[in-house]
């Protein structure tokens, strides 16, 4: 069963045991690997929005859960995360910085991440997300430090020029999500 507060202490211990992404990942895993205790534990999506679960310095705990058809723009964390997914399909688009072009970027690669995923990501990546299923998608994200506190970039989805990271644009899309799904 998922116990909010047990995983919590579980992916504290993990990351004091060691503070890269590994131990982390594997707590993520054994919960998303009962995706049934995950729903029942956290209860199922009924919206798209981002939930804090865990906020420290060091970690951040979040439960992401997408849109149908919702996409966001190219964005870094400046530290590592572990993606799990529990409910529906999140997709990942890697950029990588294009040299001498003034912070643009440009595509380097994808994946699809499903129920019972568990993914790291590095702490230099650079991601798009994309739910591409009509129906929402619900995924843990735990981060390696302040999730809401570093500095960050994202890139214009248009010209994919950098600028810096707003958490409430970010937010704000979430909400829009939610008005395209309602009227849908």
């Amino acid at each position: 069963m998922f116990e909010l507060d047990r995983f919590v202490a579980d992916c504290r211990a993990a990351l004091a045991e060691d503070a890269s992404h590994k131990a982390v990942r594997e707590v993520v895993a054994r919960a998303v690997a009962d995706p049934a205790a995950v729903l029942k534990g956290l209860g199922a999506p009924e919206r798209a929005a981002v939930h804090k679960l865990h906020h420290a310095d060091d970690l951040t705990i979040l439960n992401v859960v997408w849109a149908p058809r919702m996409t966001i723009m190219p964005h870094n964390h400046q530290m590592w995360a572990i993606i799990g997914v529990y409910t529906g399909r999140e997709d990942n688009i890697f950029w990588r910085r294009i040299a001498d072009e003034g912070g643009r970027i440009e595509a380097a690669g994808a994946k699809a991440l499903g129920v019972r995923d568990a993914a790291p990501l590095g702490r230099d990546i650079i991601h798009s997300v994309t739910n591409p299923i009509p129906r929402l998608t619900g995924a843990i994200h735990v981060y390696g430090g302040d999730f809401f506190g570093v500095a960050r970039s994202e890139w214009d989805p248009e010209t994919l020029r950098e600028q810096r990271y707003d958490v409430e644009k970010a937010l704000r899309l979430f909400e829009e999500a939610n008005a395209v799904y309602a009227a849908s």
